[in-house]
């Protein structure tokens, strides 16, 4: 691959060959075309969360929290090669036709690698959890997918954003968001350290929010003392849309435009997504930049646009035709993602159905059971092979039970029709349905209408964090009710985060599960295929139990210090066979253990280690350290070897300074060493002692 040296040498050659005009709009992120330099017009802004995305047809992946859920590092990788090879597809297409706007340029923003540290953050859906090690691993994996290892980059990826960024949406333009150095180093920026040194990411993200005092998008903390001194990252930097105009809007840390764009360009933000950089000749003709600022930031662009073969006509990805997006090879990988993704919390022996007796009736009802927006989660494309939850158990129960379906609800409104003289018109519906029916599916939860971003000047939509983690009241009236009718209950929720969901007498988590999240679901409910996801975050039993949304201090939040009982702990899920654990060891920074299959299913389990070092600074609860997803055939036993992290005998003291530990215990197994994953699966964590 065209290293860093090259593309800036290259970059420089040109960019020299620019009057300081053409430079300052260089760094616009709607860059135009310099056509006596035969340089195209480039949009910089692409997003590719969990498949091409806002830019028509292509395959949509599980949203990335249900992608985290997997547990799967690899299936990520494959996951985010599937995207750069759609992503090339398009804009091969696009540009030989001229169309070089939004969407449809090779810069994709992309993965979120924030921690997801509160479940009232409506944009969590969006991030792999709230583990720092997962997020890492799952981080690293997708964007070496998305970069590929070819001449040329295949995509750029982006991490964002940067930093400690979660929340809440309402006040993200003007928050500032205090955090220790212990919480900085060991939750807040490891990540984007470990895409910085491990995948050579591309291109960097500054946040909305202040961070200790200074605006991300501007901050000679993190975007040149540590990204660039500290990590050495040599790729380029992009602010959040309109982030830079908060200087002096919202942050009030500038005056005017020209001395916002000024902040942003000399602290290392070199393209502007937004129209502050506008303003970028007035800040020279105001002293307040120097043209050498103005330059450093083009070549960093446009060292980028060379790393991507962008000015090569022979780059080896421009053979890559339309044809090759939304492929029923695709299609298979996106249902195999939703069925490792989906999580079972509850099961009382409901599951799975049996589906093959003519006389059964099943009831499916909800306002998500039909719902194409339940599947797609935000930052979503669009598919040409939608398959809803109705859809899929219809198609699975087809010739064998008899399937029927009341919405029971919207998804919040008390009312169907605006003509009804009392609210829960849908409701009577759906108790008669129950009444007659041998089981419902329960399809509740929520869309990305619902949770989701702060509606700005670069969205579209309006939505946001949520004030509580109960059920729309409509949604649990209904659920309610038909439990009253005494028929079992299957409760399916669609969410991209924590909600206290106890009801049924079974649970299902499916995420926002993608083009294919029909036919996942129903081949798990029916027992053709096993569940094997697993929470990549904590479920809480109400808000009341954690600190205030906007405290930053990772005290009493997530697995690692929550000091509560949890409702479902991270890690944990349900499975449809027995896994028993045996003759776990360590050594020279390997865990290997041997995982039998006690059950009649053949399935797939996530094996988890997790580490609690004995000393004063290390977390409060064992923290994960490594994990593997493996088949075991019914019966079968496989010895699993697992890579520890480098970081997995070290603790981050108050001052930010990570030091070794010389004792430890590692804890080996399905689920996290704590006392709730005990009690819920009658089962312990091997413990290995060093």
């Amino acid at each position: 691959m065209m290293d860093h040296q090259k593309a800036r040498a290259l970059a420089a050659e040109l960019v020299a060959k620019m009057t300081l005009e053409e430079k300052a709009c260089q760094l616009r992120y709607d860059a135009p075309a310099i056509e006596r330099l035969g340089i195209p017009a480039y949009n910089w802004w692409n997003e590719g969360l969990h498949g091409v995305a806002r830019a028509g047809t292509a395959t949509v992946f599980p949203q990335a929290i249900g992608m985290a859920a997997m547990f799967d590092d690899e299936a990520l990788n494959e996951i985010a090669k599937i995207i750069a090879h759609e992503g090339r597809a398009k804009y091969n297409a696009n540009s030989s036709h001229g169309d070089r706007d939004i969407y449809k340029g090779l810069t994709y923003w992309s993965p979120n690698i924030n921690i997801f540290r509160d479940p009232r953050w409506g944009r969590g859906h969006e991030t792999y959890g709230e583990d720092p090690y997962l997020t890492s691993r799952l981080g690293v994996a997708f964007v070496k997918g998305l970069q590929g290892d070819g001449e040329y980059l295949k995509l750029a990826a982006c991490a964002k954003h940067y930093a400690v960024h979660s929340g809440p949406e309402a006040i993200r333009h003007e928050f500032d968001a205090i955090a220790n150095e212990k919480d900085m180093r060991e939750t807040y920026l490891p990540a984007f350290e470990a895409l910085v040194k491990e995948a050579d990411v591309e291109s960097v993200m500054g946040a909305y929010n202040r961070t200790n005092g200074e605006p991300c998008c501007g901050s000679k903390t993190l975007l040149l003392d540590i990204l660039r001194e500290e990590w050495g990252f040599e790729g380029h930097v992009v602010s959040d849309c309109w982030a830079v105009r908060d200087f002096h809007t919202r942050h009030m840390v500038t005056d005017t435009a020209p001395e916002s764009a000024a902040m942003a360009i000399k602290n290392g933000c070199d393209v502007n997504c937004g129209n502050t950089y506008l303003h970028m000749m007035e800040a020279y003709q105001e002293g307040l930049v120097t043209e050498e600022d103005i330059t450093r930031a083009c070549i960093s662009l446009f060292a980028t646009r060379y790393r991507l073969g962008m000015l090569d006509e022979n780059c080896e990805f421009n053979k890559i035709g339309l044809l090759e997006n939304d492929t029923d090879e695709h299609d298979a990988v996106a249902l195999k993602a939703a069925l490792r993704s989906m999580t079972l919390l509850k099961n009382d022996g409901i599951l799975p159905i049996d589906n093959t007796d003519k006389e059964k009736v099943i009831l499916v009802i909800g306002p998500n059971a039909n719902s194409q927006l339940a599947l797609e989660g935000n930052y979503n494309g669009t598919s040409s092979r939608y398959v809803t939850f109705l859809e899929g158990i219809r198609e699975a129960c087809k010739g064998k039970a008899r399937v029927i379906y009341a919405p029971g609800s919207q998804l919040f409104k008390d009312n169907d029709s605006v003509l009804s003289q009392y609210k829960d018109d849908r409701l009577a519906e759906a108790v008669a349905a129950a009444e007659l029916a041998d089981v419902v599916i329960a399809c509740m939860g929520l869309d990305a209408t619902m949770e989701g971003e702060e509606g700005d000047t670069g969205n579209q939509y309006f939505s946001g964090d949520k004030n509580d983690l109960e059920l729309p009241a409509a949604q649990k009236r209904v659920l309610d009710a038909v439990i009253k009718t005494g028929t079992p209950v299957v409760t399916v929720v669609a969410a991209g985060s924590n909600l206290r969901v106890e009801e049924g007498n079974a649970v299902v988590w499916a995420w926002y599960p993608g083009q294919a999240g029909g036919t996942a679901l129903a081949k798990l409910l029916f027992g053709e295929e096993c569940f094997s996801g697993r929470l990549p975050l904590t479920f809480y039993h109400n808000v009341e139990d954690l600190p205030d949304f906007t405290d930053y201090n990772m005290k009493n939040r997530t697995y690692r210090y929550y000091e509560g009982k949890a409702l479902y702990p991270f890690g944990f899920g349900l499975s449809y066979t027995d896994f028993v654990y045996e003759n776990a060891a360590y050594a020279d920074g390997k865990v290997t253990v041997t995982v039998k299959n006690a059950g009649k299913m053949d399935a797939e389990e996530v094996v988890q280690v997790y580490v609690k070092n004995d000393s004063k600074d290390a977390p409060l609860h064992p923290a994960l350290c490594g994990f593997k997803r493996v088949a075991v055939k019914a019966g079968e036993s496989v010895q699993v070897e697992i890579d520890l992290s480098a970081l997995t005998f070290t603790v981050v003291n108050d001052e930010g300074k990570r030091l070794p530990c010389e004792k430890a215990t590692l804890f080996v197994g399905g689920y996290q060493p704590d006392a709730v994953s005990a009690e819920l699966t009658g089962k312990k964590c091997l413990e290995i002692k060093l």
